[in-house]
């Protein structure tokens, strides 16, 4: 593909038009949601609001995105200005929100990089390195949070004892193998011998009904190498910081909506250790969602996680409407404030018009 055809691709998965289906889709449900379940009196808890609460819940989203941030710009050797940081990390949150929950910011934070100077080389061995320690969080922190809640991670109140319950855990559960063995598998490739993980890719993608995928293994074995021979040298003070942040950001995350909950009903800290728990296995539900965002996917779900926590159902959409707002809808904003500078800055004044009207 060239740099061109990869610009116009970029620009046209940023495009701001792209913003109407899940903010339809998304606030549909949740006024949906409302309709069906308000009662008078069920918004009475927000008397009640702890200031407290809900000044940690700003100052959690601001540690979050200052973590991710110095993320980007420790992982990427301070190549990066914070300036620079700063965008990347609005365009890559903006992307998330216009992309499938599966796909991600990622498919294109390799391209923003490259567009703030970095080597192309360089920017998918920094990109392998975010997902890499992404996963590892989520390999370590699976255990842990089944030793902090054990089966209570799953919601058993409001799923039951029966297969729906089962089979979100397997669905967990496999997930976990996959990402753990993918992780090492990054791991070995990144670190030991990339050229042998390759040639696995290749022969894998080869076997009968996974072939349509061999190319696409080819050129990810490829992109294995390369990062490989570009990441080589880096300290041990260089790893312990791209863990430690990635540690960071990913609880940060997981604490927001413990945060939102304690700030209009009485949390125990059981029950926040809980909330945060459980919020790992929202998250892998949210991965099959095919939608931008994971818009309706996200506020249909989350009353089976969370609904035993907040009280009525009524005061369940509206910690969900704010956690929709501030980890969401929030960043669409911010999108399409710091989008047009970025492209000014990036592609020239001209590329500004056309991408606010695609």
């Amino acid at each position: 593909m060239s740099t061109t055809q990869q610009d116009r691709q970029l620009l046209d998965k940023l495009s701001p038009s792209r913003m109407l289906l899940p903010v339809v889709i998304g606030l549909g449900v949740v006024g949906f949601m409302f309709w069906r379940s308000y009662q008078p009196g069920d918004l009475a808890a927000l008397r009640d609001a702890k200031p407290l609460w809900l000044l940690i819940t700003l100052l959690v989203l601001l540690a979050r995105d200052f973590g991710y941030m110095y993320r980007i710009r420790h992982i990427a050797e301070k190549k990066l200005s914070w300036k620079q940081s700063v965008d990347v990390i609005m365009i890559w949150e903006f992307a998330s929100c216009l992309l499938p929950s599966a796909v991600g910011g990622t498919a294109i934070a390799s391209l923003l990089l490259n567009k703030e100077g970095i080597p192309l080389g360089k920017s998918l061995a920094y990109i392998m390195v975010t997902a890499m320690l992404d996963n590892l969080y989520f390999v370590v922190a699976g255990p842990l949070v089944w030793l902090l809640a054990g089966d209570y991670i799953f919601p058993h109140e409001t799923l039951g004892s029966g297969g729906l319950v089962t089979t979100l855990k397997v669905a967990f559960w496999v997930s976990y193998v996959f990402t753990m063995a993918y992780s090492g598998l990054m791991a070995y490739a990144l670190f030991i011998n990339p050229h042998s993980v390759k040639r696995f890719l290749v022969r894998m993608f080869s076997l009968k009904g996974l072939h349509r995928w061999r190319r696409r293994a080819y050129h990810h074995g490829l992109e294995m190498v390369h990062a490989s021979a570009e990441l080589r040298g880096n300290s041990f003070r260089y790893w312990a910081e791209a863990a430690l942040s990635t540690a960071f950001v990913w609880t940060a995350r997981y604490l927001v909506i413990g945060c939102l909950i304690a700030a209009f009903i009485d949390v125990s800290w059981g029950s926040f250790g809980t909330i945060f728990a459980r919020n790992l296995v929202y998250k892998v539900v949210l991965l099959v969602a095919i939608t931008p965002g994971g818009a309706g996917f996200a506020e249909g779900a989350f009353p089976t996680f969370f609904r035993s926590f907040a009280g009525s159902d009524t005061m369940t959409n509206f910690i969900l409407l704010l956690y929709r707002i501030v980890t969401y809808y929030l960043y669409l904003v911010l999108g399409t404030i710091f989008l047009p500078r970025w492209v000014g800055r990036v592609f020239g004044k001209q590329a500004v018009k056309e991408v606010m009207t695609l």
